[in-house]
């Protein structure tokens, strides 16, 4: 495992995506209008977008000793990522996930997650060596509490780029997380939990949430205002960048290959700012289909580049 970029704690699913014109009510029935069963869970769709930036990554989740297991495993393997530190778990059927959605690009979710897999404290403890030898650690904040502070204490001891996502399930971990973050992206509702109140409304608002954010430890807070953009706070620094003007077909996946670019961006030293449209640009690259996972092509992101009104 010495020499990877990157390393993704997080989840790893079955994703079945099914697009409708409308979802039935009670009783009803629709035509499903695609279907996509793919990779997916947060964790395995950020791998995968490192990959497709060229990032060498590998990823830490749990998936179970089943032919579903079997097929995840396969398919990231074929993606380029790096898998020998998944963990299979017995007697437990991997994750699923049904994205259903309409055609307003509205989408609903139902989740079988055993908690089996989840990743545990020991689990990550287990995979110390793995953590401690890449570039940087990007950990998914779905994980149960214990875990994400494992993986973040592994990555800081060895002086390795931490990437946070997302919230943690217990609010009162949050000062410990934060305080050995290098990096923290928050979705609008997210931003709202951490600092117990209302998701930022408007730029004004999403940059003020990113100072109070970056004030408890992270160098470089990326925090959304919903349908208008993603506010950016580093040392001496702040930037709004206004959503790609796309068309949106599921917003599935956009935070995953949002964090992914962030990553990618970090690695090669990009300026905050460059960075920081990249990455909205990749965001914008996947809400174009249905399903979470990335296409990152450099003509994608490059289009999407081309959309980003300047403010």
């Amino acid at each position: 495992m010495t020499g990877l970029d990157a390393i993704v704690v997080g989840q790893v699913a079955r994703d079945l995506v099914l697009l409708v014109d409308e979802v039935p009510g009670p009783s009803g029935t629709a035509p499903v209008r695609c279907r996509r069963e793919l990779l997916g869970g947060k964790g395995a769709n950020q791998a995968v977008g490192l990959a497709q930036l060229g990032v060498r990554v590998g990823l830490l989740g749990v998936v179970g000793e089943d032919e579903v297991g079997d097929r995840l495993l396969g398919r990231a393997r074929s993606d380029g990522i790096d898998v020998a530190p998944v963990l299979r778990r017995p007697d437990t059927p991997s994750a699923l996930i049904v994205d259903v959605v309409d055609a307003r690009a509205r989408w609903r979710y139902l989740e079988d997650i055993p908690e089996a897999t989840l990743l545990s404290e020991a689990d990550v403890t287990g995979a110390a060596e793995v953590l401690r030898a890449a570039r940087a650690v990007v950990v998914q904040l779905q994980q149960p509490l214990p875990a994400a502070l494992a993986a973040t204490r592994h990555a800081r001891d060895a002086g390795r780029l931490v990437v946070l996502d997302g919230a943690p399930d217990d609010p009162d971990g949050s000062a410990e997380l934060l305080s050995r973050a290098d990096v923290l992206r928050a979705d609008a509702r997210e931003a709202g939990l951490l600092l117990g109140g209302d998701p930022p409304k408007d730029a004004d608002a999403g940059l003020r949430a990113g100072r109070e954010l970056a004030a408890r430890g992270p160098a470089l807070v990326a925090v959304e205002v919903a349908g208008e953009g993603n506010a950016f706070v580093w040392p001496g620094g702040e930037l709004f960048v206004p959503l790609s003007e796309t068309p949106t077909v599921d917003s599935t996946g956009a935070g995953d290959a949002f964090v992914a670019a962030v990553t990618a961006g970090l690695l090669r030293d990009d300026p905050y700012p460059r960075l920081a449209r990249y990455a909205v640009a990749a965001a914008g690259a996947t809400v174009g289909h249905p399903g979470g996972r990335p296409a990152l092509t450099p003509q994608a992101i490059e289009a999407q580049l081309a959309r980003i009104p300047e403010r």
